[in-house]
């Protein structure tokens, strides 16, 4: 596993990743209409490109292909994190998250947050964040559920 800072000749693979991801996920947790509403096809490349330049996500790389990818903003906010569907289970999600918080340690922040989906919330509280509270976000008139979570970092 290598972790990278993000490169735009990785734009599409990323933007393919987050749909996939999405995609991917059990039924029982969100419907196919909700998982059209957060990953709509077709996807949009050129504003995903605008956004991963702003962003600038860390991308994790095994053998030379992208598994995961996190985004990570100087005030302590993860606001993406996915896993190739391909790379699940494998330690990629806690990878990623492991290096985030070693980089706000780094930069003494207080804390990290993030709005976490209903399948994320399990690993973030594993790694000790903690739920603030429940989410309900509108998508193209659908709704979704996710969680606000926080972890206070150790100085």
């Amino acid at each position: 596993m290598e972790i990278i800072e993000y490169s735009s000749n990785y734009a599409k693979d990323v933007a393919d990743l987050f749909y996939c991801s999405v995609h991917a996920i059990d039924s029982s947790a969100y419907s196919a209409e909700q998982k059209n509403a957060w990953a709509p096809f077709p996807i949009d490349y050129v504003a995903w490109d605008r956004r991963f330049e702003l962003k600038r996500p860390n991308l994790l790389l095994i053998n030379e292909q992208l598994a995961g990818f996190i985004e990570f903003e100087s005030d302590g906010h993860i606001d993406c994190a996915y896993v190739s569907p391909k790379y699940q289970r494998n330690g990629v999600a806690t990878s990623l998250l492991n290096y985030v918080i070693g980089r706000a340690n780094k930069l003494e922040l207080k804390s990290l947050y993030v709005e976490a989906s209903i399948v994320a919330k399990p690993l973030f509280e594993k790694l000790g964040f903690v739920v603030k509270k429940e989410n309900r976000i509108i998508r193209n008139e659908i709704v979704l559920c996710n969680y606000s979570m926080y972890l206070e970092l150790k100085p």
